[in-house]
């Protein structure tokens, strides 16, 4: 699911499909389906997968991304997923984007209330309104992606503005987490260039004199997602 159930009401909190936001989902499947069900994060479930027997297989720290309709994030350690005293652990989404210049100040409005959070610009929706307000043509991402491959100079121009973004905002997941791998999942990490490009631009950014972090694409793809979801049943 998107958003989580939050521990101190039950309800759901955080999701970008804000319809879900307040209900009791996790009470209302239950007694839909009259059968036990959990619910967990749906970038978690990612993350647990690819760290399991997917991209990051074997490996102690993973912090999972999901770039897609939104931006979300989970941490894995020694095959758990972290999910925090709040349950919000892995929600880089929405922190600032970091090290902003002057162009991305304030930064566009998010769902949640705020403005300039990393899922603005880092997100499939981010890319496109990135690309309409730099050159007037509104185009969605996948279209932008496609002209950038076909040597479209204001699509590249696009694409290597987002790589810089994704490459500040892990940048400062590397410093907080220093997870041995990156995994990314979701419609933009397609992007072939991303893994060749980013962790180049990182290393401005990160507070060490060498960076070993790997970013790699998800084993799974779209799959991973319900993959860790069945790693919730023992």
């Amino acid at each position: 699911m998107p958003g989580v159930i939050s521990p101190a009401t039950g309800l759901v909190k955080n999701a970008n499909s804000t319809w879900l936001n307040g209900r009791r989902l996790s009470e209302d499947l239950t007694a839909r389906l009259a059968r036990p069900v959990r619910l967990a994060n749906d970038a978690n479930c990612f993350a647990l997968s690819e760290a399991t027997d997917g991209a990051a297989a074997g490996k102690a720290v993973v912090f999972g991304v999901i770039l897609g309709t939104g931006v979300g994030g989970g941490v894995i350690v020694n095959g758990r997923v972290v999910t925090g005293a709040n349950a919000i652990a892995g929600e880089w989404g929405h922190n600032a984007l970091p090290w902003p210049d002057a162009s991305e100040l304030p930064g566009p409005p998010c769902y949640c209330g705020r403005t300039g959070c990393i899922e603005t610009f880092l997100s499939g929706p981010g890319l496109a309104r990135d690309h309409e307000a730099a050159w007037g043509k509104t185009l969605d991402a996948t279209a932008i992606v496609a002209a950038a491959s076909d040597g479209d100079a204001a699509a590249r121009q696009t694409i290597a503005r987002y790589e810089r973004r994704l490459a500040r905002g892990l940048a400062s997941i590397i410093n907080v987490v220093d997870p041995d791998v990156i995994v990314l999942g979701g419609g933009l990490s397609n992007i072939e260039r991303l893994y060749e490009h980013v962790p180049g631009l990182w290393e401005e950014f990160v507070f060490s004199d060498t960076v070993v972090t790997r970013l790699v694409r998800a084993v799974h793809g779209d799959s991973s997602g319900v993959r860790g979801a069945a790693w919730l049943w023992e």
